[in-house]
């Protein structure tokens, strides 16, 4: 069972005057316009933020479509997604705000993506609703902004190119950040320091955090041990010192339910970390040591009550971020090795020309939500789906003519 075509809209962004939703609606108005083919329209809970967005977007953005809804509200929520094919959400922490769109959602057989990078409630919401989105026809795809969508898409794009050259996937594959300009998103750290919070005080949680499995099917388990760095490590294959990525916790996990989604395509023993890197000698190694304990340092001071305020009170906060001009100043490049069991190795990159957090996050979730809207056949089943296992070469397409970002290969042996 899908939902008619016949509905109102193609999407409407809700939470579109939070930081990112304002990116995101800047750009969807910049890339289709109000008037166009695309019908859509801007969702929340302020009319009056809402007109004051519209009014910046452009000349005629008058006509853009307001729907007032709340979070918290179930019935104007569920009017909400009656009235569209996809939901495309900014309101985090979605571990606080986001259970009751993602249930309107099921229930009205929505398609539904957002930005979140709990892996935490993405287990609840995939143990909650996911028979009930199979059964309404809702395809639900979670983090849809810097985390996941480059690890995920290029890990799928490093085993399509493996799978052309070697004949076969790659058992083993490391993600690399070369470089990354930008800055934190608010959203990003609250909801990272929300699941410090939780996780401080629940053992179960704990270990749900530290399974990189946590949210792929039961039945989808490697036998070989995770590759998981936890502090200063020399890369080899790069000749550079490394320290742990915050989003390698989330992306991940995303990896794997991809590649669990796609029948094991990956393999069945398949292994994949990421981390960041730091620089050659002497200098990188002490910022491969610099890195880990500020990193080591915010999570355990999160986790405390007596020094989250603290945490609080120097981070940015949901709804604040950098300007315009610094969002385009920003940029990314990601660095992927991939092995087969037989030692044959590919190297790729995947590069974004926009601040991560921010400008590069909205055009990944504006094509992401495009993607579920026009790419993705009628009778692709409801469920649980990641950008990599549902959205694949189609959103590989988008992503490189209309966001920004590039997957190429660097080197072969």
């Amino acid at each position: 069972m899908t939902k008619s075509a016949e509905t109102t809209y193609d999407l409407v962004v809700f939470g579109a005057t939070s930081f990112v939703g304002q990116i995101l609606t800047q750009y969807l108005y910049d890339t289709y316009g109000v008037a166009g083919e695309v019908k859509w329209a801007i969702a929340g809970r302020s009319e009056s933020k809402l007109s004051t967005l519209k009014s910046g977007l452009g000349a005629d953005a008058s006509e853009l479509p307001v729907i007032l809804a709340d979070s918290t509200d179930d019935a104007a929520l569920k009017a909400m997604c009656e009235q569209t094919r996809v939901i495309i959400s900014t309101v985090g922490p979605y571990a606080l705000y986001g259970e009751p769109l993602v249930k309107a959602c099921v229930e009205t057989g929505t398609d539904y993506c957002d930005l979140t990078g709990e892996v935490q409630w993405i287990r609840q919401m995939v143990d909650r609703y996911e028979d009930q989105a199979k059964a309404s026809g809702a395809r639900i795809v979670h983090c849809c902004g810097f985390d996941s969508i480059p690890s995920d898409m290029g890990v799928w794009f490093l085993q399509q190119q493996a799978e052309k050259t070697f004949g076969e996937p790659c058992q083993d594959v490391r993600m690399r950040v070369k470089v990354a300009k930008g800055g934190v998103s608010g959203g990003t750290v609250a909801s990272i320091i929300n699941v410090a919070k939780e996780a401080a005080s629940d053992s179960q949680l704990r270990k749900e955090i530290a399974n990189p499995f946590s949210i792929s099917p039961p039945e989808h388990r490697s036998k070989v041990r995770q590759p998981a760095l936890k502090g200063a490590e020399f890369d080899k294959t790069f000749n550079v010192w490394l320290a742990p990525f915050v989003m390698g916790a989330i992306n991940t996990r995303i990896v794997h339910r991809s590649n669990a989604l796609q029948d094991a395509r990956y393999g069945k023993e398949f292994t994949y970390d990421e981390a960041i890197m730091t620089g050659t000698g002497t200098k990188g190694r002490l910022a491969a040591y610099g890195v880990t304990a500020a990193l080591m340092g915010f999570l355990t001071a999160s986790a405390l009550k007596p020094t989250r305020w603290l945490v609080e009170k120097f981070v940015p906060q949901p709804g604040e971020g950098p300007s315009p001009e610094a969002q385009k100043a920003g940029f990314y490049d990601l660095r992927f090795v991939g092995r087969t069991p037989d030692g044959k190795t590919m190297i790729t990159k995947v590069t974004g020309d926009a601040d991560p957090g921010y400008g590069s996050t909205g055009k990944m979730l504006g094509e992401a939500g495009m993607c579920l809207a026009f790419d993705v056949p009628a009778d692709k089943q409801g469920g649980f789906w990641t950008p990599a296992s549902i959205l694949s070469d189609n959103l590989l397409g988008r992503l490189t003519s209309k966001a920004g970002l590039t997957f190429e290969v660097v080197e072969t042996r």
